[in-house]
C-alpha cells in the first residue's frame, strides 16, 4: 500500500479541497474537454467523458460549467489542449510521474521544471523514471465508514489488482478493464468518485523523517498546479509518518 490515499486524506483534514474548489473545477473542465475531443460529445457514447462528467457532479460542479466545457471541445476557435506526461525526481530521490493537460506546452514544462528544481528535484526526459511504474486503472471510492477489510471485500470484482485504503480509497485495476471494473464496483455498493488511467509504482521507498516535510510540500505543489491532472510517485507513507504533520 502506498501513501496516495493517505496523503489525500491529510489534505482533506487540512481543508485543502474546499479552499481550492475553483482550481478543482478548472482541472475537471480540462478533463471534460479532453474527453469530449477524444470521442463523442455524448457522455452515454463516450465512457471517458461519462466518467469526467460524473466526477464533476460528485464535486458539485454547476451543470452550466459542464455544458460549457463540452461545447468548448467542439469550438473551432478553441486552442488545442494536449495531454502530456512528465517524469522526474523529487526530493529524497522520489520518482514522480505527472499527467498534465495544457494548451501551452512550453509554459507548463517551464513551470513544472521550476517546481521540481525549487524542491531539490529535477524534471527528466520521457522514460527517465517511467520504468519504475506499471500502467494501471485507478478507481477512487468513498469508503463511507467501511473498515479496510469491508472495503476490500466489496472491491473483489474482476480486474482489481490492489486496494489502497484511505479517504478517498484507491482501487487499482487492470487498465483494459477500467470501465468494467468501475461499473462492477459501483454495482457492489461502493460510491465511486473518480476513475482514470494512470500508473502505480513497482516498488516504494519511505523518505527519511528529515525529508518528509519537503517531500509532502513538493507533492502538494505539483497537485495544486492548474495544469496537473494527476500525480503518481513511489513514496511510501505510513500512518505514523503522516500523523506527525497532520
Amino acid at each position: 500500500m502506498s501513501g496516495h490515499s493517505k496523503w489525500h486524506n491529510i489534505r482533506l483534514r487540512k481543508g485543502k479541497v474546499d479552499a481550492q474548489r475553483g482550481a478543482l473545477f478548472t482541472k475537471i473542465s480540462k478533463e471534460i474537454i479532453l474527453a469530449a475531443k477524444s470521442g463523442s460529445p455524448d457522455p452515454e457514447a463516450n465512457y471517458r467523458l461519462k466518467m469526467a462528467v460524473e466526477k464533476a457532479r460528485e464535486n458539485n460542479m454547476p451543470q452550466e460549467n459542464i455544458k460549457r466545457a463540452i461545447e468548448r471541445a467542439a469550438g473551432a476557435d478553441e486552442r488545442d489542449m494536449d495531454e502530456i506526461r512528465y517524469e522526474g525526481y523529487g526530493p529524497a530521490g522520489l520518482a514522480v510521474v505527472v499527467d498534465a493537460a495544457t494548451d501551452n506546452r512550453n509554459r507548463t514544462a517551464g513551470e513544472l521544471r521550476f517546481l521540481f528544481g525549487k524542491h531539490g528535484g529535477s524534471l527528466g526526459e520521457t522514460g527517465s523514471v517511467g520504468w519504475m511504474f506499471d500502467p494501471a486503472g485507478i478507481v477512487e471510492v468513498d469508503p463511507q465508514g467501511r473498515s479496510e477489510d469491508a472495503l476490500t471485500e466489496a472491491a473483489l470484482v474482476d480486474g482489481v489488482i490492489d486496494v489502497e485504503y484511505g479517504e478517498p480509497s484507491s482501487i487499482y485495476v487492470e487498465p483494459a478493464r477500467l470501465a468494467a471494473a468501475r461499473d462492477a464496483l459501483a454495482a457492489s455498493g461502493l460510491r465511486v468518485t473518480a476513475a482514470y488511467l494512470g500508473v502505480r509504482p513497482k516498488t516504494k521507498v519511505a523518505p527519511e523523517s528529515a525529508a518528509l516535510s519537503e517531500v509532502l510540500t513538493f507533492l502538494e505543489a505539483l497537485e495544486d498546479h492548474e495544469d496537473v491532472q494527476h500525480v503518481f510517485s513511489n513514496v511510501e507513507l505510513s500512518d505514523a509518518m503522516l500523523e506527525t504533520i497532520a
